[in-house]
């Protein structure tokens, strides 16, 4: 089993990045392989609304001239997939936005290709706006037909400088039972469709 993680911050090593790691050890404690994305520096642009995805059917964006596809085929080759990102005026970065559209009108052209993976959804934010961010999300894997696990509370961590999430104990603790709570649901996944 793998899940594939995708830090949408501008920030390798920032707060998210924290976040994302913390859920993805419990993952690792479980057995479970995990690889993390990071989207800063990437080449990623927003989705043009050509609907050519939806005229190819090909698993993939016409638009071949960024990472997309290379994040795509990530996303289908997992069992799991989590999306981080940083709390931008309320709602993710520009770049975890355009990789939402991407793959979200993707999937959708080619049959809800992410039916049934495990998907979750971790922010880092500095005050406010972060559940509308979790809320963009978590938009994506419903409307993918994904299967989306809680945790004991919102999957958001408080921080501002890089590093300052670690002092969020609630949120540190909040990322490891997320992670506790992937793998579980993920082992149950894999082993009813054998």
């Amino acid at each position: 089993m793998k899940v594939v993680a995708f830090n949408g911050s501008a920030r390798k090593d920032g707060n998210t990045a924290i976040l994302l790691r913390r859920v993805l050890g419990e993952l690792e404690r479980e057995g479970i392989e995990t690889e993390v994305v990071h989207l800063a520096g990437q080449p990623i642009h927003g989705c043009t609304g050509c609907r050519r995805c939806g005229a190819r059917k090909d698993r993939h964006c016409a638009r071949g001239d960024d990472a997309v596809n290379g994040f795509i085929d990530k996303m289908l080759a997992a069992d799991g997939v989590l999306l981080g990102s940083p709390t931008y005026f309320t709602d993710v970065s520009t770049e975890m936005k355009a990789l939402i559209d991407r793959c979200g009108f993707v999937a959708k052209a080619n049959g809800d290709m992410f039916r049934r993976k495990v998907g979750a959804a971790v922010v880092a934010v500095r005050r406010a706006g972060s559940t509308h961010a979790f809320d963009t999300m978590n938009h994506f894997f419903t409307i993918n037909q994904m299967i989306v696990p809680g945790s004991s509370y919102w999957n958001v961590g408080v921080g501002l400088e890089p590093g300052d999430v670690e002092k969020d104990e609630e949120g540190l603790r909040t990322m490891a039972v997320l992670g506790e709570n992937m793998a579980w649901l993920l082992k149950r996944i894999g082993a009813g469709a054998r």
